[in-house]
Order: structure tokens, then C-alpha cells, then sequence
């Protein structure tokens, strides 16, 4: 029982070491620079013109399940009227269309994005 302890003290441990390094680093660099007079606005790059995250994970989160959806409708026509053995044809058709319905979202996040 004492193994169970000491890996998840452990585990505990380096999440918080690798957080407080993040962090801390993060502040240094910032005062750093606050302190060579640069401007604060550096910080805020590339954050100005970005879509809400909630439209694009609604996005991304719709065009998954329809490609699951679709691919349980694509598996179960190839096992029934092509004849593909249904431990193939269903999670091959599944995964290869919810791929494509995330490339989807990703091309369409990225058309939202040019046309701001």
C-alpha cells in the first residue's frame, strides 16, 4: 500500500513543479521586459482577432458526432450489402468519417478566422 502513496505524492509533486515553473518563468520574462520599457500590448498578440472558443468547439463538436453518425450508417451498409466482415467495416467507417468531419471543422475554423 505504501507504493500507492508514494506515486501518487509523486505524481502530485511534478504537476505542481512543472505549473509553478511555467508560471514563474512566465512572470520573470514579463517583468523583464516591463522593465525595459517595453509595451504590455506584446502580451496580447495574437489574441485579437480569433473566433469565440465556443463557436469552434460547437463546431468541431457538431461535425464529430455527424461523422459518427455517418459512419455508423456507411459501416452498417458495407456489412449488409457489401458483404464486409462488421468488426472491420464498422470501426473503419466510423473513425475515417469523423476524421473527415474534424478536418472539416479545422478548414471551416480556419475560413471563419481569414474572412475577420
Amino acid at each position: 500500500m505504501g507504493a500507492e502513496v508514494i506515486i501518487f505524492i509523486a505524481l502530485f509533486s511534478v504537476i505542481f513543479g512543472i505549473a509553478y515553473l511555467h508560471f514563474s518563468t512566465r512572470n520573470q520574462e514579463r517583468l523583464a521586459l516591463i522593465e525595459k520599457g517595453m509595451d504590455a500590448s506584446i502580451f496580447l498578440k495574437g489574441r485579437e482577432r480569433t473566433q469565440p472558443f465556443w463557436k469552434v468547439l460547437i463546431l468541431n463538436l457538431a461535425l464529430l458526432l455527424m461523422g459518427i453518425g455517418a459512419g455508423v450508417m456507411l459501416g452498417g451498409t458495407l456489412a449488409q450489402v457489401a458483404g464486409v466482415d462488421w468488426d472491420i467495416a464498422m470501426p473503419g467507417s466510423i473513425f475515417l468519417l469523423a476524421g473527415t468531419g474534424l478536418l472539416t471543422g479545422f478548414f471551416i475554423t480556419r475560413k471563419m478566422e481569414r474572412e475577420d
